[in-house]
């Protein structure tokens, strides 16, 4: 789940750069068809819904090593 939490992340972050810069990445070319504000508004849900899925990776990571008893 972190990986998957920190590719989303990555994704979002990097095309608001890229953007701004007047690039794109070929896999998130779409998300400005409905206009800036929905394509602002996905970049958006991308980069909080990859911080939530890391934290709860990192959760549940350490809720296990301690259930192992490895931390």
């Amino acid at each position: 789940m972190k990986r998957i939490g920190v590719l989303l992340f990555l994704l979002g972050a990097g095309s608001i750069l890229l953007g701004l810069l007047g690039y794109e990445f070929s896999l998130l070319m779409w998300v400005d068809n409905w206009g800036t504000t929905v394509g602002w508004a996905i970049r958006g849900v991308l980069i909080v819904a990859g911080v939530a899925l890391w934290f709860m990776g990192n959760k549940a990571e350490t809720a296990q090593a301690k259930e192992t008893g490895t931390a």
